[in-house]
């Protein structure tokens, strides 16, 4: 059968193609893409092409499917795995397959199957190490788990030391300050969102240089929300402060118990490091693109203060797993990463633009002809535009985010491809 798909070709070479897919084996499934968002390292990956290390080195002549933060249902199921399977069923797939040998992984190095495209072949290698998981709620909500799934493993990547016994303790510190640097991009709204629904911080503070990015995220996760659950939430735009790290010092009474660098920025890396309380846990969660990216940091409060720097990247089976039971369950709601939405056919520039400051994710879907479209300006679309003028009516009513009845319109409404 054929299917439409955006595949790498190489480096910066990133095209919509229809091609076709080999016949099914026993062991393997088809799956239909419904949704994907579209992430930062699919761009880093389409600017490296070969040299990346997920992306093979002949996608010259075997194009790769980008597109790894999907969610679809299974609409073919090879004849050795029927009792397991069955069409019609939603599932999630974890992309992470760490291999023994190989960084591939789907979304990378696949040349038929990934989240950018109508219908791919789960290849059994994904199926036989568990990374086809099924799943319950919305589209949208599944493909953003896998993000969700990457923070909730920094979060579980903290650490801290007894001072007297050094014992080991896991997690961010109870009762603690928490900063979440250059926090109101996507991935640390998803971050804020885990901050003040699964731990119990005293202080999160959040900052950012973009003060449209800084009202969203006050809009959708308030100070009066965090106060009722006994967190004080702190919103700052450091462009307007002249010594901001006095003017946090102050903030934080003294420095913070844990730190999330949301930005690979060295100034931030280190102003982190300056801000830091003694037995505080860094984590540079930002994946530079420069190999050689590099900061100071304090190395005698390394030894004498107990501060540590980590660095996560993905998540777990288990992380995608607990990340998919708490979005069910209405713990977490990872609609607020979303800014943007556009079909397949737009899904390119969505990749290719990510970048745009001010932009939180895109959420392309692969059914959909759709070009890309600010959710903030479905009002103004909806004038002239029915589509848009019902999801306008629908977003309204939730606070200006995507939900599950305004997908459930789209895929019902919006043109094919």
């Amino acid at each position: 059968m054929k299917t439409t798909g955006v595949r790498l070709h190489g480096a910066n070479d990133l095209r919509l193609d229809q091609f076709e897919l080999p016949e099914l084996q026993d062991n393997e499934l088809l799956m239909k893409v419904v949704s994907d968002s579209v992430c930062f390292s699919t761009y880093k990956a389409v600017l490296q092409g070969e040299k990346h290390k997920r992306v093979p080195p002949d996608i010259k002549e075997h194009p790769i499917v980008v597109g790894h933060e999907m969610c679809g249902e299974i609409a073919g199921v090879g004849s050795a795995l029927q009792d397991q399977w069955q069409e019609g069923q939603r599932v999630v797939i974890q992309p992470a397959l760490y291999l023994p040998d190989s960084a591939y992984s789907v979304g990378y190095s696949f040349p038929y199957f990934g989240g950018s495209m109508t219908y791919g072949i789960i290849p059994n290698l994904v199926i036989e190490r568990g990374c086809v998981l099924p799943y319950t709620g919305s589209f949208f909500k599944g493909s953003l788990a896998e993000p969700i799934c990457c923070i909730l493993r920094a979060f579980k990547s903290q650490f801290h030391i007894h001072t007297t016994t050094y014992e080991f303790i896991p997690g961010l510190k109870e009762g603690g300050k928490v900063a979440i640097m250059g926090g109101a991009g996507p991935m640390g709204l998803g971050a804020l969102d885990i901050a003040l629904h699964c731990y119990n911080p005293s202080l999160v503070v959040v900052t950012d240089l973009d003060a449209q990015r800084l009202e969203r995220a006050a809009r959708i996760f308030t100070v009066e929300d965090a106060k009722q659950r006994g967190i004080e939430l702190v919103y700052i735009n450091v462009s307007e402060i002249a010594d901001q790290e006095s003017y946090l010092r102050e903030v934080s009474g003294g420095g913070f118990d844990d730190i999330f660098v949301m930005v690979p920025s060295r100034e931030v890396v280190e102003m982190a490091d300056a801000l830091a309380a003694k037995d505080c846990c860094i984590n540079f969660f930002a994946g530079p693109a420069d190999r050689n990216f590099q900061a100071s940091i304090n190395l005698y409060r390394l030894h004498y203060d107990t501060v540590h720097m980590i660095g996560t990247s993905g998540g777990s089976l288990d992380d995608l797993r607990e990340s998919l039971k708490l979005i069910e369950e209405g713990t977490l709601n990872p609609a607020s990463m979303v800014s943007h939405i556009c079909g397949l056919d737009h899904a390119v520039e969505a990749v290719m633009d990510v970048a745009t400051p001010g932009r939180m994710k895109t959420l392309c879907y692969a059914d959909i002809k759709l070009p890309v479209t600010a959710i903030s300006d479905f009002g103004e679309l909806g004038r002239e535009n029915e589509l848009f003028r019902g999801l306008a009516q629908i977003v309204e009513a939730n606070n200006g985010l995507l939900c599950d009845e305004a997908e459930e319109y789209l895929l019902q409404h919006g043109e094919r491809i």
